[in-house]
């Protein structure tokens, strides 16, 4: 009998958007968002996000081996989880990129310092050549951020200030997000991101 069932669109590594190269390299977080993309969807822009494991090192850069680089305004460390639960594999990969002349952003919660503990995440980060990071907020207090973002790790507000802040000193080109919700005090928030020093987006 044949099979007419449809297939599953394929996993996706890398994806393009907005002039743009995404890298989705881990499925893993530290944090449950309520507002978080992968409860209500497999993807996004029409990729699967899903990894049903994660990729290695290699099959990462032979993914990119593949592409046109410099067609791309920057490579983003995105996707369904939080890269830094893979930093060794996010700074290998960074480095190479790199060494091509990429531009390389960190899309991240934040959390690097709690899930690699005992390193210097932000010097290393851009020690590799990391030019970029965009951290998520999203509260203005940590007893809203813990409510909203329900982190595994404790302290987890306090060390994404402090990752920001971190990356300003380390001259990174840092930007601060939020979810754009009823619940969330965007000037508030938005006046944290100016005292840190860093620049500010409602997403």
């Amino acid at each position: 009998m044949p099979d007419n069932s449809i297939p599953a669109p394929k996993e996706t590594i890398c994806y393009e958007e907005f002039g743009n190269l995404y890298l989705n390299i881990t499925n893993q977080c530290s944090a449950r968002c309520v507002f978080c993309i992968r409860y209500f969807a497999d993807g996004v822009y029409g990729y699967n996000l899903r990894l049903s494991r994660e990729p290695s090192e290699e099959e990462i850069l032979a993914e990119l081996e593949r592409l046109d680089l410099g067609r791309y305004r920057e490579v983003v460390f995105t996707g369904f989880g939080e890269p830094t639960c893979r930093f060794d594999s996010l700074l290998h990969i960074t480095k190479w990129l790199s060494e091509k002349c990429v531009f390389v952003r960190l899309d991240t919660n934040g959390h690097a310092a709690l899930l690699n503990p005992g390193r210097d995440v932000v010097e290393e980060l851009k020690a590799a050549g990391m030019k970029a990071v965009s951290v998520s907020l999203n509260a203005e207090s940590e007893e809203k951020y813990n409510q909203l973002c329900r982190p595994s790790l404790n302290g987890s507000y306090k060390a994404m200030l402090n990752f920001t802040r971190d990356a300003v000193a380390a001259g990174l080109q840092t930007r601060m997000t939020v979810v754009g919700r009823q619940d969330i005090d965007i000037g508030k928030c938005k006046k944290i991101a100016a005292e840190i020093g860093s620049s500010f987006r409602v997403r």
